[in-house]
């Protein structure tokens, strides 16, 4: 079972891999079993940034998705939301100097203060949603919709519906057994896929990618209502 751990707004979260003594293997972990080449480089493909984007990052753990984001284009206005501070500083040294160009928010989406006309067009998450309560999925994803821009996409790279028996087991053999089965479930089940259809406009997966871990998907998808 997932190990709970504290914020520094005294709110319980699920370290990164289930256990906060691990949290310094994580990079290692999922760069050796989830393929994360493949379906972090496709999130950040199809996140196409240019300039002109504000993004956020929910739950920027180590800040791997953040990096290269910024990679695929420097001028870009990031900001990384992440209640772990042991793997927030994780990311800030990851970062070194280039720390200071990501504007960090160590706490929930729910807490996070943006300044006077910063809006977000893209919104992005990775491993994130199979690991909270089953409530806050859906409420998350709602914060979502509402910190967006009119128009404003969010691409969503986790464990969603696992299909095949191989995947089902693969999942409950690894991802379970660390992050426990309560909060994981209901994505093995394909609640995620359920609420992003729900929320969002033109919800649609973009790739599946099979891993040693279970199937990861990565869903693209845009803010209801052009004039909201």
């Amino acid at each position: 079972m997932s190990d709970s751990a504290k914020s520094e707004n005294a709110r319980t979260f699920t370290p990164a891999l289930g256990k906060g003594w691990l949290t310094p293997f994580y990079d290692a972990a999922i760069a050796l079993l989830t393929r994360e080449e493949a379906w972090r480089g496709a999130l950040v493909r199809a996140a196409a940034l240019v300039p002109d984007d504000k993004v956020i990052d929910v739950g920027s753990g180590t800040g791997s998705l953040l990096r290269e984001l910024m990679a695929s284009c420097p001028p870009t206005d990031l900001a990384g939301v992440e209640p772990d501070p042991d793997a927030l500083a994780i990311a800030r040294r990851k970062f070194g100097d280039a720390s200071d160009l990501i504007r960090w928010h160590n706490g929930f989406l729910d807490t996070l203060s943006l300044p006077k006309g910063w809006r977000p067009n893209k919104i992005v998450s990775s491993l994130v949603l199979h690991q909270v309560p089953l409530k806050q999925k859906r409420l998350i994803l709602e914060q979502i919709s509402a910190l967006l821009a009119p128009g404003g996409m969010v691409l969503i790279a986790d464990y969603m519906h696992q299909e095949s028996p191989l995947m089902r087991k693969l999942f409950r053999i690894t991802v379970q057994q660390l992050d426990g089965r309560e909060d994981t479930q209901p994505n093995a089940d394909g609640i995620i896929e359920r609420h992003l259809q729900d929320i969002f406009e033109d919800a649609e997966r973009l790739q599946v990618f099979q891993t040693a871990t279970g199937a990861i998907s990565l869903w693209c998808a845009t803010k209801k209502g052009a004039g909201n």
